[in-house]
């Protein structure tokens, strides 16, 4: 029986730590192999026969595999690498700015002296901190930051990836008055249903109230938006501008309490009279001298019978 070994708090039992998934390594392996193969061939043949044209055909196939042979590694390549550049688009903005900030304190601190260094960075730093509007604004973009990342850790935790492994691209986010709103395109193995029941864990991971989504393109179904409410603005109290309308010294009138009445008078209702039109009875049938009815005649006694003879 072999020896338990400690395990270490990061990684496997060796130290080391996964950045990209054996599954996704696999697939980004097979998909460049591939793209070499395809972009070779495809290039090569091309090129061949485009060639054959002005020069003989065997020298036509060598330049052909000349041009489609870099060409084809320069694919492999794109392709083997995706994952790490898929990384590096998660991170770019914290590399940007983290990168941006070491040249300007490098450039500030061989151009100045101590002093006027440490005066430059407390007023840049401080300034924006103090001022309410700056400090909401950085506080806003701050929060956009944390949510790409929170988002892509709910996306590999409890979110089935396609089978190559590939998750979601997470592509921009911006503030908005009750949270942050994240563009997502996804990728194929997933739609919109997948994700809408799991929203209340979302938002949980995100450290907001409730994470709604709902398609940003009419013409993709790939393409969502996420909106991460942690506030509720409708409820909120605001200072109306006719307090200030109003003169203080303006003398206070008394008006009459206002009459609610609470039941309703019949008898003080006029009802309105209907008059109907008199209506004028037929005359009565006579008999005749045997009893019977007379017969009913087509002819009345202002009918002129002349025009009919």
């Amino acid at each position: 029986m072999s020896k338990p070994t400690a395990r270490r708090p990061f990684g496997k039992s060796n130290g080391t730590i996964t950045v990209i998934e054996a599954k996704v390594h696999r697939s980004s392996a097979r998909n460049a192999r591939l793209a070499f193969i395809l972009t070779a061939v495809i290039v090569g043949f091309l090129s061949a026969v485009v060639a054959a044209a002005s020069i003989h055909p065997i020298l036509a196939l060598f330049l052909g595999a000349a041009i489609g042979v870099p060409l084809g590694g320069l694919a492999w390549i794109l392709v083997r690498i995706w994952p790490v550049l898929r990384l590096l688009w998660w991170w770019s903005i914290e590399i940007v700015l983290t990168t941006a900030a070491i040249t300007f304190w490098v450039q500030l601190a061989n151009h100045t002296p101590t002093v006027v260094t440490l005066l430059v960075v407390a007023l840049v730093v401080g300034v924006p901190a103090a001022l309410p509007v700056t400090r909401r604004a950085l506080v806003a973009w701050t929060w956009c930051l944390v949510v790409r990342h929170r988002l892509r850790v709910c996306f590999a935790q409890f979110i089935i990836a396609n089978q190559s492994g590939s998750l979601p691209l997470i592509l921009w986010a911006r503030p908005t008055p009750v949270g942050e709103r994240v563009w997502v395109y996804l990728r194929p193995g997933l739609s919109m249903a997948d994700l809408e029941g799991r929203l209340d864990r979302i938002a949980v991971a995100c450290h907001a109230a409730t994470a709604l989504i709902e398609r940003a393109s009419d013409g993709n179904a790939a393409y969502l938006r996420f909106d991460i409410k942690r506030r509720e603005v409708l409820n909120a109290q605001v200072g109306s501008p006719l307090v200030d309308v109003i003169t203080p010294d303006a003398p206070s009138v008394d008006r009459p309490a206002p009459v609610i009445p609470t039941a309703l008078d019949l008898p003080d209702v006029d009802a309105p009279t209907i008059t109907l039109p008199a209506q004028k009875k037929p005359p009565a049938p006579t008999n005749t001298a045997n009893g019977s009815k007379p017969a009913a005649t087509s002819s009345t006694p202002e009918d002129d019978v002349s025009d009919w003879i």
